[in-house]
């Protein structure tokens, strides 16, 4: 897999997004930029028409416009779980997933997962 590299300030505001919708999931989709080895996520967008409830979230891909910076989705987990559920592998979209895991606090509740369920490894930029 590539190189996956986050924009920190995103990612702090994907951590602090969690803690305020907590205890419902936060949906979002992940832009990028993917140059040879690298993939280097600096924006996130909400879906259109999502819904965020206490035990899933969800958004209908259907309704986005093709764009080829989408490159995975971040959602969070309330229970605290950083492993990815069946649905989540099921409604996969894109070529990553991040999980944030409550409590949100630092990069320790940040996973990234390939379609697969494996784990990746990322930085923080």
């Amino acid at each position: 897999m590539k190189r996956i590299l986050f924009n920190e300030e995103l990612l702090d505001d994907v951590l602090e997004g969690s803690r305020r919708m907590h205890p419902k999931e936060l949906l979002l989709l992940l832009r990028g930029k993917v140059e040879k080895n690298s993939v280097y996520i600096d924006e996130f967008i909400v879906p259109p028409r999502s819904y965020h409830g206490k035990f899933s979230s969800g958004f209908n891909p259907f309704l986005l416009p093709i764009d080829p910076s989408l490159v995975g989705t971040v959602h969070s987990h309330p229970s605290g779980s950083l492993t990815p559920s069946i649905e989540d592998l099921n409604n996969f979209y894109g070529f990553l997933m991040v999980i944030v895991a409550y409590p949100y606090l630092s990069v320790r509740d940040v996973a990234v997962y390939d379609k697969n369920g494996g784990r990746l490894v990322f930085e923080v930029i």
